[in-house]
């Protein structure tokens, strides 16, 4: 069985399917330049390698977290230029983490909020409804 990366590469439809990428999104991240081209075969077919691989995997983990284009192409420079510390890193993701407490805050209060007019509901097939008049309110 050989090698989902050949010694020939990958074409970018087995970058896709290899890493759960969609083509149009890898498209996307060549674009604008968070993804470097690939070297080119001579009929003119893109040539990925195992470099692109690591780097759209860690593009989409970024991305699964919720981090944006700017925070990840901050975390990608620092990789580039082989300057990363584990300090940088955790500088440049602490604000993401304190945005993401502030989401699950927010969720928390809606949750409440949520709890409450609902349990104010009598549930019964009856036209008058406490969540309809929470809103309208």
């Amino acid at each position: 069985m050989s090698s989902p990366l050949s010694a020939k590469g990958l074409q970018r439809h087995q970058l896709a399917r290899q890493t759960g990428c969609h083509l149009e999104t890898i498209r996307y991240y060549e674009k604008i330049g968070l993804l470097p081209d690939p070297p080119r075969t001579a009929s003119g077919y893109r040539i990925y390698d195992e470099t692109h691989v690591r780097r759209l995997r860690f593009i989409l983990r970024a991305r699964e977290l919720g981090f944006g284009i700017d925070d990840i192409r901050g975390l990608l420079h620092l990789v580039d230029c082989r300057s990363q510390t584990c300090a940088e890193v955790q500088r440049r993701t602490e604000p993401h983490l304190a945005e993401v407490r502030a989401k699950i805050a927010d969720l928390q209060r809606i949750e409440a909020i949520l709890v409450t007019m609902i349990s104010q509901c009598s549930g019964e097939d009856v036209p008058e409804c406490p969540i309809v008049d929470a809103f309208a309110a």
